[in-house]
């Protein structure tokens, strides 16, 4: 078994795989009479087919060391994932290699961060590390099966 440290999630970190989703900075206009301030359009959501949807994914909670022993992509739609709750969870991605996943990387999301996978990439299974486990998720609705999963062999081990 491989061991696969974790990094802190940063944009510049992630960015080959999608977008991080966060409050950075000032926020692009006030809206509601000045009493909320709008962080506008903090993804780029992509649908080929079908139409965007909103799900609420209640996920098992998981620690580290942590086994990643499967990965899956969605072909047909970018995949943002939204805590519910102020807490950080587990992400790991995979470049493409010949339509298998590449040696994956792990990051560490911090406390109001949330994510959203461009279309076409690998990724492990949400991975909660603390309760609730309840995740808003933004991706594609259609007729097409839109998954690919992968069981990795040997599989690999993400530590602290």
């Amino acid at each position: 078994m491989i061991d696969l440290k974790c990094q802190p999630l940063t944009a510049e970190a992630f960015a080959q795989f999608g977008d991080v989703i966060e409050v950075n900075g000032p926020p692009h206009k006030l809206i509601n009479a000045g009493k909320c301030g709008r962080h506008h359009d903090l993804a780029r959501l992509d649908f080929r087919g079908g139409r965007a949807g909103i799900s609420l994914f209640n996920a098992e909670i998981r620690s580290l060391p942590y086994i990643l022993d499967l990965m899956e992509r969605h072909p047909d739609g970018s995949q943002a994932f939204i805590p519910m709750a102020h807490v950080p969870f587990l992400v790991t991605v995979a470049p493409d290699e010949g339509d298998r996943p590449g040696t994956p990387l792990a990051f560490m999301t911090r406390a109001g961060q949330g994510i959203n996978l461009h279309r076409g990439i690998w990724h492990g299974v949400l991975t909660p590390l603390h309760l609730p486990g309840l995740f808003a998720v933004v991706d594609q609705i259609g007729d097409s099966a839109n998954l690919d999963e992968v069981s990795l062999d040997p599989p690999f081990r993400v530590v602290p």
